[in-house]
């Protein structure tokens, strides 16, 4: 389908989503959230893509947040119309997403565009990004997702001195914390992603889409249940092609070649 805010293209393994509303730097309303949850489960069902990467496409910021007029709207009038569930899930289509997501930062992610990047799987920024929740400054607190995930990334203090003081951090800063993973220039942000994603795609898809699973889905569960629900994956994955493949490959000493079966 045609795009208006995003764009989707796929190279090989490698789906690369990016937001484009570069003249309002990327800000969130109804129209990108709908064309974003499109993408994404279009790629979801795709057994061709195996990593995702979203960026801020050309522009200078990555998302400064909430379309003033979209949060006016929702605040006001969506959470009587939901029973009170305003954003919580807004970005529970990339979230629940299959394949790994990479984010590549190209410049600052603030409110609702520091969530979105918190969805992702794995985050590299450029040095000149800067990231932020300034909720708390409007008399508000992040309201999807923010709390809770900046809290399992970051961990509880860190989160709290961000969210709390609605003050931004830079990118030494998030890559001392763990927010990213990964500082380049902006030049060659897109590049190493795309190696990364590389790297991702060239494993076993299966298991990379097990392991994510695992991760997620297994923090939010007692450690005893978290282990048997990996036990039962590796069962699970013990009666596919590629594990077998693995297996050859490694006895055989070459590279696998995996299909997803």
């Amino acid at each position: 389908m045609p795009y208006q805010t995003i764009s989707l293209v796929q190279r090989d393994a490698i789906a690369y989503l990016e937001l484009q509303r570069p003249e309002q730097e990327n800000r969130i309303d109804a129209d990108l959230l709908r064309e974003l949850a499109a993408a994404c489960e279009a790629l979801a069902d795709d057994p061709q893509v195996r990593v995702v990467i979203l960026s801020g496409g050309e522009g200078s910021a990555f998302s400064l947040g909430w379309e003033p007029s979209f949060l006016a709207a929702e605040v006001e009038g969506g959470a009587a119309a939901r029973g009170g569930d305003v954003l919580g899930h807004t970005f529970d289509f990339l979230a629940q997403m299959p394949r790994p997501v990479i984010c590549a930062l190209n410049g600052d992610a603030v409110s609702a565009g520091l969530e979105l990047a918190l969805v992702c799987d794995i985050r590299l920024a450029c040095p000149e990004a800067r990231f932020a929740f300034p909720e708390t400054g409007w008399g508000l607190i992040p309201m999807a997702g923010g709390t809770q995930r900046l809290a399992r990334i970051v961990g509880r203090a860190a989160a709290l001195e961000i969210i709390l003081t609605a003050e931004p951090i830079d990118a030494q800063t998030a890559l001392r914390i763990g927010l990213v993973s990964q500082i380049m220039p902006r030049d060659r942000l897109l590049a190493e992603a795309s190696a990364l994603a590389g790297r991702i795609a060239a494993r076993g898809p299966i298991a990379v889409r097990y392991a994510k699973e695992a991760v997620s889905q297994g923090l939010d569960m007692s450690l005893e249940q978290a282990l048997r629900f990996e036990t039962d994956l590796t069962i699970i994955l013990q009666t596919t092609e590629d594990r077998a493949e693995g297996v050859r490959a490694f006895l055989e000493k070459r590279a696998p070649e995996f299909h997803g079966r």
